[in-house]
């Protein structure tokens, strides 16, 4: 089935107000929602929102709480979330860090005690909306063994990069260092499919495409192998340092929950350095380049990052957005 963008919004807004929020705080993160299910990323719009409400509900996110700054030098700070909604410190962080690279050129926020920030590219797309290159990242619950390893204790600790565009057709880059996040092979078992390679083990302890198998064994492939599982680490050691927050150690002690969690958000103004022409130039001519490649199957095209998001943005403001019946049923019934 397919609903409506505003139908959608205004569901999540009702809800969101009934926990308590005020109608503009409930207006940004049903928003948040939305816009992530709008643009395709179903496992952390709609599929997600009533393990959110199941947070509020248990107080790991604090309805009445925002972040606040309690330290920083020059174009660094660092920031207190407060077990706020991690879609709004998330916003507010990167729009902080924008504000720093305005000044300096480069703004970096790190963020403590705050919790998942769902789609962790609406943030690229955020600074790259504002002119500015994006990089940020979250560490989590560990979730993922490391590399030669059975048991979790790495984080698949999302990583964001995005490089602006002036039409607004950014290259943003989101990617968990797994080679599929958990909300992803949610939203494959859904429906009734399977991963399209290999994404963890089973209970054999062979590779296999089935998320049910995946879930039940919480063995996920990082992504790379050594190479996912290394960045996974030191993404998380970064988190933990700069912000003075939790790592994903501390984290996994939280009793299966995931909140008190550590991000940076990055946002680079290459507008001190260049034209607005100027990064149009350099960056059109180098994706160009990769989409004039000859693609492996006959008839497909070669996409950047980014792109299939501004086509699915296109196709689900225009015909609805797609949700799993008993996803959303569950939704109305909250």
């Amino acid at each position: 089935m397919r609903i409506k963008y505003e139908d959608m919004l205004n569901e999540f807004k009702r809800i969101l107000i009934t926990r308590g929020y005020n109608e503009e705080d409930a207006y940004k993160c049903a928003k948040n929602f939305t816009d992530n299910s709008r643009d395709g990323v179903y496992s952390h719009g709609v599929n997600r929102f009533e393990r959110v409400i199941e947070y509020i509900d248990k107080g790991h996110i604090d309805i009445t709480k925002k972040p606040t700054k309690i330290d920083g030098f020059g174009s660094i700070e660092r920031w207190d979330g407060n077990l706020g909604m991690g879609n709004l410190n998330a916003q507010i962080a990167m729009n902080r860090a924008i504000e720093l690279a305005k000044e300096f050129g480069v703004g970096v926020v790190a963020l403590k005690n705050t919790n998942h920030w769902m789609r962790g590219g609406t943030f690229g797309w955020q600074a790259a909306d504002a002119g500015c290159i994006g990089i940020c990242w979250t560490n989590t619950m560990p979730n993922m063994p490391a590399w030669g390893a059975r048991d979790s204790r790495l984080g698949n600790n999302p990583f964001v990069m995005a490089i602006p565009r002036s039409n607004g057709e950014h290259v943003v880059v989101d990617m968990a260092m797994s080679q599929f996040s958990y909300g992803k092979i949610e939203e494959y078992r859904l429906k009734g499919s399977q991963l399209p390679i290999p994404g963890g083990y089973d209970t054999e302890d062979q590779l296999t495409t089935d998320p049910s198998e995946i879930e039940k064994t919480g063995r996920i492939l990082p992504t790379g192998y050594w190479k996912g599982s290394s960045m996974s680490l030191t993404l998380d050691l970064i988190a933990t340092v700069l912000s003075g927050g939790n790592s994903t150690l501390e984290i996994g002690k939280n009793d299966k929950d995931e909140y008190s969690i550590s991000q940076v958000l990055i946002a680079m103004d290459p507008s001190h350095f260049n034209t607005v022409e100027m990064i149009d130039n350099m960056v059109n001519s180098i994706v160009n380049d990769i989409k004039d490649s000859q693609p492996e199957t006959e008839g497909k095209k070669v996409l950047y990052p980014g792109e299939r998001v501004v086509k699915t943005r296109i196709d689900n403001m225009k015909n609805g957005i797609p949700v799993n019946e008993s996803v959303w049923s569950k939704i109305i019934a909250l």
